[in-house]
């Protein structure tokens, strides 16, 4: 086409190519073309990677693991409150925390079970990190022999020690580390 067809009348200005360029195959659009396209993830791949995660999960574990974390929190706790003679509520969330953690690494579960054990250990840990931290004061307080305060508990004794010593408070931090416990224990698939 030459330069001077705007200077020429409309009659003598050459028709555009009536051709219309045909659409690329999908397979040759390259990969920054598809934004906005639907995409879709073959199945197999993701079958393979759930059998993987299935393949992967351990209750066992992760009631042990659960159950371990439990412990070492309730120490924490009752440590932490024996050493500034005052219970602060929100280690409760570090128990739920930490329990939920140790099931979701060691179980690797991505079931509601998971959630499930994960909360029931952090409030097993709560429950526990109170009844340390009240047998030490007992045994202050009254100068038993620990493993004597011990051979002392029974399930009437503990459940009067926790009454005695319970807040309504106290049900908003079990509340807080029981959905940590069950939030943190379930695996994320995606």
């Amino acid at each position: 086409m030459r330069d001077d067809h705007w200077n020429m009348p409309a009659e003598e200005v050459p028709p555009m190519p009536s051709e219309k360029v045909p659409p690329m195959p999908a397979e040759e659009i390259p990969p920054i073309a598809n934004i906005g396209r639907e995409t879709t993830i073959p199945a197999a791949p993701f079958e393979t990677t759930m059998q993987k995660f299935q393949s992967e999960q351990n209750l066992i574990g992760g009631i042990i693991a659960g159950f371990i974390a439990a412990i070492v929190g309730a120490v924490i706790w009752a440590t932490i409150t024996v050493t500034i003679e005052f219970q602060i509520g929100w280690m409760a969330i570090g128990v739920g925390l930490l329990v939920g953690l140790a099931v979701r690494y060691v179980g690797k579960g991505f079931g509601s079970i998971y959630g499930i054990i994960g909360a029931s250990m952090a409030l097993l840990g709560c429950l526990l990190g109170n009844l340390f931290s009240i047998c030490y004061f007992v045994r202050v307080n009254e100068q038993i022999p620990f493993s004597k305060l011990l051979s002392l508990l029974t399930p009437e004794i503990i459940m009067d020690l926790m009454a005695s010593t319970f807040s309504p408070i106290d049900l908003l931090f079990y509340g807080l580390a029981v959905y940590e416990g069950y939030r943190l224990s379930i695996r994320k698939t995606a």
